[in-house]
């Protein structure tokens, strides 16, 4: 087993652990059941384990609320599911920091967002794929990458292809995602006036 910390400029704690069997992994996801501050990961005999920081936490409350005005100024039903875990059993399980289904509940979500302090493991989309999520969205550096499963591996995109959020302007939500580090309230304000 080896394991390995990753950037702690960051403030967010990663560790990477790997050799660890699907068994072992349930152990350890078991004995952090009561812990929602602690993001567990697994994918291809490795887990991360990532406690956000602050930063962290930041940036995907930001981007879920401002995700969630724009399903309410559009009239979209949403359902919100956080850090729900999603797992294929003896393959890979995660815990995205937000996910949403469209329209309607499904039992997989139609996206996952993830911000990134930490390059992490190699697998992030690897372990989505082998969970067949739809769309996965990741911040990094003050950019947003997209990625929609299609033909069972990723394509990055430049729009989301869900039904539902190929209105979102993805250079509006970057702007005001930046913009609320100063002003939450004309964060929003900006987005909700551009959604008009």
């Amino acid at each position: 087993m080896t394991q390995t910390t990753l950037n702690p400029k960051s403030h967010d704690q990663h560790i990477i652990y790997s050799g660890i069997t699907w068994q072992q992994f349930k152990l350890i996801q078991a004995g952090f059941a009561e812990s929602s501050a602690i993001h567990l990961y697994y994918y291809n005999n490795t887990i991360e384990i990532l406690m956000p920081g602050r930063e962290h936490e930041f940036f995907k409350s930001i981007i879920g609320m401002l995700i969630e005005l724009f399903c309410l100024q559009k009239n979209i039903e949403f359902e919100p599911l956080g850090s729900t875990t999603q797992e294929s059993p003896e393959i890979a399980s995660a815990e995205p920091d937000e996910s949403y289904c469209f329209s309607a509940s499904k039992p997989i979500p139609d996206l996952v967002t993830e911000v990134i302090f930490t390059s992490g493991s190699p697998n992030k989309l690897q372990r989505y794929q082998a969970l067949e999520i739809p769309e996965v969205w990741f911040w990094q550096d003050g950019v947003f990458s997209l990625y929609h499963l299609q033909n069972n591996h990723y394509e990055i995109i430049s729009r989301s292809q869900i039904p539902e959020l190929t209105a979102l302007d993805i250079d509006l939500l970057t702007r005001c995602v930046l913009m609320a580090q100063t002003s939450r309230l004309e964060a929003a304000k900006t987005f909700r006036s551009a959604l008009e």
